[in-house]
């Protein structure tokens, strides 16, 4: 798959035109979820039909991000991984443009006639629910009133999931609720997050359950604090795991920010400075205090037992 770069004010020549037509899937695309995926399924095989490439174009950083919405929580898929899902469906080229202010103000007309038309953009793919230019103004009938006849508009409908819109809101909000199967129903395929394992109090080896510290490699949708089931791809390998995300309540460290910690089921190594995914599979409890260091320990070897039970 071609990366492209775009940031806005363009250079003084503008966008190297393209020679070939193409056909381009426009939007945001934060989770690549089911609803997303039938937007991109759909130009790509259009393309495919047409015999010309399939190209995406999507934003970064998230507009909500540089905007300063309040509801912004962070990202369901950071670029990199968002790459790597568009690159298995089979994109030929994926267009990121930067997202900052002055591309803020843009409008759907600009959009248009210095984004696409250089772009040689034989037809544009989009969700129903598209908008594009400054405060959102474009939508795609006015996208199709722009093109004329130069530019094809196809509109994909909503994904329905058990009657339900299948959106990245709803998927925030299952995370919210530390229901990790939900989120998996929608998106696809299991939540992920990265981070490098770095130093940590070093607690879990001296009670017997050694844990992966991970520093977040990206601003990701924090899920509700607890202990979940996990996979944990680790020196190549997927394993099986659990993850305790929160504050650590039992020894009181005034933590503001949440912790992520991962025991490896029957793993031994050294995972310092490695960078590790995680995907996470099932809620198991909530985060709790406990009275006593043995306390904690029964119930980590039962939280182990209950992940194993779900992953193996």
């Amino acid at each position: 798959m071609n990366i492209v770069r775009l940031a806005y004010p363009w250079p003084e020549n503008g966008i190297p035109r393209e020679a070939d037509p193409q056909v381009m899937v426009i939007g945001q695309f934060d989770g690549v979820h089911l609803g997303h995926s039938s937007v991109i399924d759909y130009g790509i095989r259009l393309a495919r039909r047409l015999g010309i490439t399939a190209s995406v174009m999507t934003f970064d950083p998230n507009p909500k991000e540089v905007l300063g919405k309040g509801d912004y929580e962070g990202y369901l898929t950071p670029l990199s991984i968002k790459e790597e899902i568009l690159r298995g469906m089979g994109v030929d080229t994926l267009y990121v443009a930067e997202f900052n202010h002055a591309f803020a103000a843009v409008t759907p007309e600009q959009f248009y006639e210095q984004m696409l038309v250089p772009l040689h953009v034989h037809t544009a793919v989009v969700g129903f629910d598209f908008h594009f230019g400054h405060r959102g103004a474009g939508t795609p009938e006015l996208l199709r009133e722009l093109g004329q006849d130069s530019l094809l508009v196809e509109t994909v409908p909503a994904f329905l999931l058990e009657d339900n819109k299948v959106s990245s809101s709803a998927i925030r909000a299952a995370l919210r609720e530390g229901d990790a199967k939900h989120a998996t129903k929608l998106l696809g395929r299991p939540y992920q997050i990265r981070g490098v394992v770095i130093d940590g109090d070093k607690r879990g080896r001296t009670i017997g359950f050694p844990t992966a510290n991970l520093e977040l490699s990206e601003r990701y949708v924090v899920p509700r604090p607890g202990v979940y089931a996990v996979r944990v791809l680790a020196e190549g390998v997927w394993r099986a795991g659990v993850m305790n995300i929160g504050f650590k309540p039992t020894f009181q460290t005034g933590e503001t920010r949440p912790s992520f910690e991962a025991h490896i089921l029957d793993f031994q190594g050294d995972l310092y400075g490695q960078q590790l995914a995680v995907e996470l599979i099932d809620y198991i409890r909530p985060e709790q205090k406990f009275g006593s260091i043995d306390e904690l320990v029964t119930q980590i070897t039962r939280d182990a037992e209950s992940a194993r039970q779900i992953l193996l």
